[in-house]
Formats: C-alpha cells, sequence, structure tokens
C-alpha cells in the first residue's frame, strides 16, 4: 500500500514539463487542420511567386509566437517583410520635401495640411506676419543654384536698388533663373537689413536668452563706466533718430530687442492703425509699474476687463490712481449687503492688505508670458521713448550682456546704423521616391529676418520657382504675440495709406500686406507650401 506524503501530488509536473506538452498539443493540432498552401498565401504575395519577385519565407507555424490557449496555430505573415527590396514610399507629391526626409544635413520637416489648415478660397498671398524669423528653409524642385556666387557687379547694383528704394517687379515665371541678372540682384537687394549697435564678434539677436551664446565672449565694456556711458550715448541717437523717421513716416517699422523683452515700434497706417503703435512683450510688473509712474498710458490687449483692469466706455487705459480708486469702491460695495443684513461683525472681512496681495499675485502670474503684451499708442508712444531711454533696467548689469544696448534692427538707414546682410546657402539632396531617387533643392536664410524680407523672398521665389515650393519658418518666440489684431477705432483708406508711406523704402505690395490688420493672433506662420502660385499655410 503506498503511503501518502503530505504537500505531495503524483501528477504534479514542473513548468518547463507544461511548456513543452503545450508546444506538442499545438504542433499536432496544427497538422491536423493545416490548409493548403494555397489557401493560406495572401493574394499579393501568391501573385509575386508568379512574378519571380524573391520572397522571404513565412515564419513556421508551430514556432515561437505560434497558437496560444491550445488553439490552432494559424500560419502568421512576417510584418516586417516585403514584396520586394524597393523602399516603400507614398505616392510622390508634385514638389517639395513638405512630406519627404531629404538624406542631408539640412532637416525638412514633416508638414502635413489638415482640412482647418487649407482654405477653401484661393489664396495668392500670406497673411501679415510680424514676428521676427531666425531661420528660413525654402525647398523646391527646382534648384537655387541662382541664389549662389553673385557677381560683383550684380552685388553692388543689389545694394544701389536697396538704399534708392528702387521698385523692382519681376515677372510671374522665369525661365532660367541662372542668367537673370535682374532676379539675382533683386535677391541681393532683399537680404540687407540696419542694425546697432554692430559688434562682428558678438550675436546681437536674439537678445532674449543670449547669455549662452555671448559667454566668454571679449566685452571690454562690462567693467568700464565710460565706455559704457559712450556706447548709450549713441545708442539713444541712434533710437531717437528711428523713432523721427516712424513719426515722419520714412520709416515703416523698427524693433528694440533687450534682454529682458522687444518693443515692435509701427508707424500710423500699418496693421490697421491710424496712430502710431508700440507693443512690448513679455513684460512684468514691476515693468509696467515703471510706465504708469512715467505716466505712460497703455492697454494689455490680451486681458479681459477684470478686478485689476478697468477701462472706460471709450477703450482707453484708466490712470493707476482712477484704477485702484475704482477698485477700492468695488471691495467696499461687495461687503455693503452684510451690513443690510447686520451681520457685519459676525464676519470676519478680509483686510486691504490681503486684498493687495491678491491683486498683484494675479498680475505677476501673467509675466514672462505672452498675455502680458503691452500696447501703447499715440502721443504715449514718445514718452515711452524717453521711458526707455532714461531707464536703468533696459541694459543687464551683470552676466555676459552687462553695460551692452539694446539691439535696433530697421529695414530702412538711420542715424549710427550699419548694413547688414542676412546668410544665404544652397543645398543640393537626394530624396526617395517610388521610383529610386529624385533631386531636390534647398534654400536657407539665417539672421534676423524682419517682415519685409519674408515678404520680398516669397515674392522673388514665388517667380524663380515657377510658382511652387515649400517653406518651413522659425520665428523668435517672444515676437510672435505681435501678430494680435487690436481694437481700432475706424476704418483706414488704404490709398491715402499708401500715397503716405511712398517714401517709407517698401515695396508696394510689399506694403499693402504690412498695412492689412493681423490675424494669426499669438501665433506665427510656421509652414508655407505653395502650388502653382495658390498659398496654403500653417501656424
Amino acid at each position: 500500500m503506498a503511503l501518502s506524503v503530505p504537500g505531495y501530488s503524483p501528477g504534479f509536473r514542473k513548468p518547463p514539463e507544461v511548456v513543452r506538452l503545450r508546444r506538442r498539443r499545438a504542433r499536432s493540432r496544427g497538422a491536423a487542420a493545416s490548409p493548403p498552401r494555397e489557401l493560406t498565401e495572401p493574394a499579393a504575395r501568391r501573385a509575386a511567386l508568379v512574378a519571380g519577385l524573391p520572397l522571404r519565407p513565412f515564419p513556421a507555424a508551430g514556432g515561437r509566437g505560434g497558437g496560444s490557449g491550445g488553439g490552432p496555430a494559424a500560419a502568421r505573415r512576417n510584418p516586417f517583410a516585403r514584396l520586394d527590396n524597393r523602399p516603400r514610399v507614398a505616392a510622390e507629391p508634385p514638389d517639395g520635401p513638405a512630406r519627404e526626409q531629404p538624406e542631408s544635413p539640412v532637416p525638412t520637416s514633416h508638414v502635413s495640411f489638415s482640412e482647418p489648415d487649407i482654405p477653401s478660397s484661393k489664396i495668392t498671398e500670406l497673411p501679415v506676419d510680424w514676428s521676427i524669423k531666425t531661420r528660413l528653409l525654402f525647398t523646391s524642385s527646382q534648384p537655387f543654384t541662382w541664389a549662389d556666387h553673385l557677381k560683383a557687379q550684380e552685388e553692388a547694383q543689389g545694394l544701389v536698388q536697396h538704399c534708392r528704394a528702387t521698385e523692382v517687379t519681376l515677372p510671374k515665371s522665369i525661365q532660367d533663373p541662372k542668367l537673370s541678372t535682374e532676379l539675382r540682384c533683386t535677391f541681393q537687394q532683399s537680404l540687407i537689413y540696419w542694425l546697432h549697435p554692430a559688434l562682428s564678434w558678438l550675436p546681437l539677436f536674439p537678445r532674449i536668452g543670449a547669455d549662452r551664446k555671448m559667454a566668454g565672449k571679449t566685452s571690454p565694456w562690462s567693467n568700464d563706466a565710460t565706455l559704457q556711458h559712450v556706447l548709450m550715448s549713441d545708442w539713444s541717437v541712434s533710437f531717437t533718430s528711428l523713432y523721427n523717421l516712424l513719426k515722419t513716416k520714412l520709416c515703416p517699422y523698427f524693433y528694440v530687442c533687450t534682454y529682458q523683452f522687444t518693443v515692435l515700434f509701427r508707424a500710423a497706417g500699418l496693421a490697421g492703425s491710424d496712430l502710431i503703435t508700440a507693443l512690448i512683450s513679455p513684460t512684468t510688473r514691476g515693468l509696467r509699474e515703471a510706465m504708469r509712474n512715467e505716466g505712460i498710458e497703455f492697454s494689455l490687449p490680451l486681458i479681459k476687463e477684470s478686478g485689476h483692469k478697468k477701462e472706460t466706455a471709450s477703450g482707453t487705459s484708466l490712470g493707476y490712481g482712477e484704477e485702484q480708486a475704482i477698485s477700492d469702491e468695488d471691495e467696499e460695495e461687495s461687503f455693503s449687503w452684510l451690513e443690510e443684513m447686520g451681520v457685519q461683525d459676525k464676519i470676519k472681512k478680509p483686510d486691504i492688505l490681503s486684498i493687495k496681495l491678491r491683486k498683484e499675485k494675479h498680475e505677476v502670474q501673467m509675466d514672462h508670458r505672452p498675455e502680458s503684451v503691452v500696447l501703447v499708442k499715440g502721443i504715449n508712444t514718445f514718452t515711452l521713448l524717453n521711458f526707455l531711454i532714461n531707464s536703468k533696467s533696459l541694459v543687464a548689469t551683470s552676466g555676459p550682456q552687462a553695460g551692452l544696448p539694446p539691439t535696433l534692427l530697421s529695414p530702412v538707414a538711420f542715424r549710427g546704423a550699419t548694413m547688414q546682410m542676412l546668410k544665404a546657402r544652397s543645398v543640393n539632396v537626394k530624396t526617395q521616391a517610388l521610383s529610386g531617387y529624385r533631386d531636390q533643392f534647398s534654400l536657407e536664410i539665417t539672421g534676423p529676418i524682419m517682415p519685409h524680407s519674408l515678404h520680398s523672398l516669397t515674392m522673388l521665389l514665388k517667380s524663380s520657382q515657377s510658382g511652387s515650393f515649400s517653406a518651413v519658418l522659425y520665428p523668435h518666440e517672444p515676437t510672435a504675440v505681435f501678430n494680435i489684431c487690436l481694437q481700432m477705432d475706424k476704418v483706414l483708406d488704404m490709398e491715402v495709406v499708401h500715397k503716405e508711406l511712398t517714401n517709407c523704402g517698401l515695396h508696394p505690395n510689399t506694403l499693402e500686406q504690412l498695412s492689412q490688420i493681423p490675424l494669426l493672433g499669438k501665433s506665427s506662420l510656421r509652414n508655407v507650401v505653395l502650388r502653382d502660385y495658390i498659398y496654403n499655410w500653417r501656424s
């Protein structure tokens, strides 16, 4: 008689034995129910076999990854196998690498336009974009070799055309761009901008977040108060010169780039405004308080009417004292109902200090954000000019940018300015196509690319590339909020605006675009595709 051992089961099997048993059962069942080969192979694979194409074999039915749970093992196709050895790509687009990745050190991003991004009407012009771009990457199926190695005469002619504000109108399509002297001169003209101060060993744009790039660079003024005074004196002269040109409508706009914020000054008539406007972004509570103390009237276009900001019926901002008085009256009225009920002594009211701290916290929360953008209009822009010239917070007191005046950027010449050129280079790459590889051509533009330069370049490339190209745009993010739509008091007569700004130095088509009301809000253009002279874009 067999003895029973506690905790022992005669039918117990070790885990490896169980696994082997299950595999054996799966193979036996699969062999019994295996259909003929012609029924298990997909139609595409059978057709490829008939055509004589080399194929990879299917994995074994009873191998790793076969049937599970004891059911019959179905013959599975290797998901990584291909019917042939050619790379599987989508149908070739008619132009541009917006849907392709070229094998090149120049990156091309994947752009796909969804239905909301594709307007139903045919758009032949891009919306105005007031942000500063740091880089543009144009791609096309036609070469950009015409943009390389300009002759000395072409370079000189382009400089003269810019200085004299020569209006050049190119044909709709240029048959042989490499032989077009007019195209190459206009391209040179489109790359010019004006800068102050000009220090060739220092990157003067962008200034926000530029400490790392400037670290280790020579800055003899950082510890020399006399030299700092000279630099700021020259900068003040240049800044005042630019504002006077703007006021007389001889300069359409300019930028003041500090290490903390950027200011965009626009002439009257641009962006749908009948007054000179200045947008400042980003701002802080301290900067806004300092502006109030100097008597500068401003508004916060992206902040709705709330407890810390009241506006009059006409839309102009109240002074700081009036705003505080209204706020205090609101607080008193909010607790008057307690007295009517006779319970004012039983409920503890917040004191004035706690209320003030709560309001200040709300203001601080929007600091350094796009919502902190400030709008200054009309005569207050002149007060802002004096405020910026005399403000000690305009220049960093420590770090790599210590003692360095803000950067002034303008499309036209001004006192103390230096002519600069955007950098351009063309690259030819090979991209995958259905039939193998094909040539893809790229043109890269780098530097502080202002709105007029972007429009001039797109007009020029529309002619040179026969109305088809793609572009990826890289904006300086703190300036994207300059595209917000401002509240306008009246509709401007565009004919009068263009006549008054005739001598501002811009091409009439560019001036017409910059006169439009901005539509992009807090965003900016990032991807553009031109097909048969029709634009699609994404912000």
